[in-house]
């Protein structure tokens, strides 16, 4: 029964990750559930997660939706941003940060929920990649590998107002940058020792068809299909936050 609810929690949240971000409302609780100490799951969630990105990375770039100018220096800073932010968290308690999480998401999915044009077609950039690329490599490849709530979600939104990306697009090259944080925290939690890899790759294995078939919708449908999922997907994420760092305590 666990095994296959872990089997089953990994294909919903390659699918949803994969279009809109916001897996790890699935996978984390999925499992915490299973009974595993919260810094095992993290590192766990992150060998899983990076399977799902994986497929879905391909999946973008064969279809075109990824960018390449800024992609490598991107990746680069996502990767080893996000090893600092794990190496962060095994030293320190990351839950601090999180009462302030849900108000910043929040506020994006209010904004994207009030611009019904933002992220539905291309406009011109309003920042260099370059300067995108360091800026939001640097930021959000640290807070995927210490904390991670919202990564995804902060990526799309980031791709939409600072370079002007339809949110297809922005969902491809988030991925690629979630792979990137991804692979980098994983490093680190597994040289912590904090990674489960029995379950792991089970949770894996569901994320390979999960990230396929949602790739698939995004290649598809396009970015009107991306907007409404990227704002369920947000507030989701609010509320459960909400109820796990607010209410809960």
């Amino acid at each position: 029964m666990e095994s296959a609810a872990l089997l089953g929690a990994g294909l919903l949240a390659g699918f949803v990750d994969s279009i809109a971000g916001g897996g790890g409302l699935i996978t984390l609780p999925a499992l915490l559930w299973a009974g595993m100490p919260p810094s095992l799951a993290l590192g766990t969630n992150k060998l899983q997660a990076s399977f799902g990105a994986t497929v879905a990375c391909f999946r973008y770039m064969r279809g075109g939706l990824i960018q390449r100018p800024g992609l490598i220096l991107g990746l680069a800073l996502s990767f080893a941003f996000a090893a600092l932010g794990g190496y962060w968290v095994t030293r320190v308690d990351a839950r601090r940060l999180g009462p302030f999480i849900p108000l910043v998401l929040l506020a994006v999915g209010i904004y994207t929920w009030l611009k019904p044009e933002l992220g539905r077609e291309t406009r011109p950039p309003r920042m260099p990649m370059a300067a995108f690329a360091g800026l939001f490599g640097v930021a959000l490849g640290f807070y995927d590998g210490s904390f991670g709530p919202g990564t995804g979600s902060f990526w799309m939104t980031a791709c939409v107002l600072c370079r002007g990306m339809d949110f297809a697009a922005a969902a491809g090259f988030t991925k690629v940058m979630n792979l990137a944080s991804n692979l980098g925290a994983l490093a680190i939690f597994a040289w912590a020792g904090e990674v489960d890899y029995a379950n792991g790759l089970l949770m894996a294995a569901g994320q390979l068809v999960g990230a396929s078939l949602g790739s698939g919708v995004v290649l598809r449908r396009g970015a009107a299909f991306v907007r409404p999922m990227f704002l369920t997907i947000v507030f989701a994420l609010v509320l459960r936050l909400i109820l796990s760092h607010w209410i809960r305590r």
